[in-house]
């Protein structure tokens, strides 16, 4: 195979064709070497999916299933093709975000795993949309998704490719907030499984994961000290929760803003000061989106904000921060003053740091989640796809939890690679708790 960097602009079907026809679409494949060693450091942190792999590659429960995974691109993400393909399946990986591709692990995966990779750090939207055409032109049979970004293709210009498809899996809460709307008014073609509603994902994922990949992507960007900062986290759910109480074990002074009143009522509990964004907007240091919606930060807030506030999202997709509206309030706007910062200076002269064009903040600034809590919601991703894949086209057109089983595996296993055990139920308590008739 080709060591050279690719050339391919995949514009239009012809350009499509071209890059399948080649097999991948990288930045350049001599940084394979570099990847490899990236993913087999991950691997040591990820020993459920080591365990799932291992089996996989005795059983070959994916054996002539062809899929399309459109994910982060990360040496954790290589980890689960890496299952996927031991147990048989033919894959595809695509990106699910234009700046969380770690090019060197792309590369390691073309080169060194034989997996189609479409993705490229920094690609811009054109070639996005190109590497999704791709991933559903290899017909899959089952899907993976962080974002939805797959399956809102094939509901919108690529209904042709959804019938072969028995399944698809989301990764994330934007996704799952996407195919839910889609299920509502009735528009969902296939059935999903909400992986990201698992317990073993969102509770440790969302919550761990997030929490300490956002806080190190806001210091490797920027070098300031948490400590003695005002955080404004916009948004209490898992994901909120993780980077409030990482931001406050830190030292800084932390705001939540919410627009669920259950969620606003635990962040006060649990010690945060609650208020709303305009409240919030002049007292900040460092704001945080991590709600999954549009517009939370909007140049009415940005025009009250302390000159060098620093701002950044966390949620999946970057339109949480209203980016043109605040282009259209600054009377200047400077690119990459330091890498992964855009400074926007305001008519009163207050400027505003913007990382990673309002991306992911994690990915695109930092290296995403940790392995070891990866290694909880690839695992899930992995057995939900051979459940699905097991029961065939016997799934309603809906959005479908992962099954109890797959939990309760995943979370005994992680227990058990960490050397902890659990008690056990006795006799007499199993008796005790299906009974109703003994009293005090």
């Amino acid at each position: 195979m080709s060591k050279t960097k690719s050339t391919a602009k995949p514009s239009g079907p012809s350009g499509v064709q071209e890059m399948i026809k080649r097999g991948h679409d990288v930045r350049d494949l001599s940084l394979a070497p570099q990847g490899k060693n990236r993913i087999l450091w991950a691997d040591r942190d990820m020993p459920v999916l080591q365990i799932i792999r291992e089996r996989f590659e005795k059983e070959k429960p994916l054996k002539g299933r062809r899929m399309s995974a459109c994910l982060h691109v990360t040496a954790e993400t290589a980890n689960l093709m890496r299952t996927l393909k031991a147990g048989g399946a033919e894959i595809t990986l695509v990106a699910s975000n234009p700046l969380s591709t770690q090019d060197d692990v792309a590369a390691s995966l073309v080169s060194d795993f034989g997996i189609r990779v479409f993705s490229i750090k920094g690609e811009d939207r054109d070639t996005y949309y190109a590497h999704l055409d791709a991933a559903l032109q290899f017909e899959p049979t089952i899907t993976m998704d962080d974002g939805a970004d797959l399956v809102h293709a094939l509901h919108t210009s690529h209904r042709e490719f959804a019938g072969n498809i028995i399944a698809s899996l989301e990764e994330t809460t934007t996704g799952v907030i996407r195919l839910r709307a889609l299920e509502k008014h009735g528009e969902l073609i296939l059935p999903v499984f909400a992986v990201n509603d698992a317990e073993t994902k969102h509770l440790f994922d969302n919550r761990y994961g997030t929490g300490q990949s956002t806080l190190d992507g806001i210091i490797r960007a920027t070098d300031v000290l948490i400590a003695g900062r005002t955080v404004i986290v916009a948004g209490y759910g898992m994901c909120g929760k993780g980077f409030a109480s990482r931001a406050k074990g830190h030292g800084a002074d932390v705001i939540v803003t919410e627009i669920n009143p259950i969620r606003a009522l635990e962040a006060r509990m649990d010690g945060f000061r609650v208020m709303p964004m305009a409240q919030a907007a002049p007292l900040g240091d460092i704001f945080c989106t991590v709600t999954g919606n549009i517009h939370v930060i909007r140049p009415e807030h940005f025009a009250k904000m302390k000159d060098g506030a620093i701002v950044c999202n966390s949620g999946h997709f970057d339109v949480e921060l209203d980016l043109p509206g605040l282009a259209k309030l600054a009377k200047r706007v400077e690119k990459n003053v330091v890498p992964f910062i855009d400074r926007y200076t305001l008519p009163s002269g207050s400027r505003i740091m913007v990382i990673a064009e309002g991306r992911l903040v994690n990915l695109a600034a930092a290296h995403g989640h940790p392995a070891s809590v990866m290694d909880m919601s690839f695992a899930t991703q992995a057995l939900t796809c051979e459940y699905a894949l097991k029961k065939g086209k016997k799934f309603a057109v809906a959005v479908h939890d992962v099954p109890q089983r797959v939990e309760e595996f995943v979370a005994v296993t992680k227990l058990a690679t960490m050397g902890c055990k659990m008690d056990k139920l006795t006799a007499e308590q199993k008796e005790y708790l299906a009974t109703w008739t003994m009293g005090t």
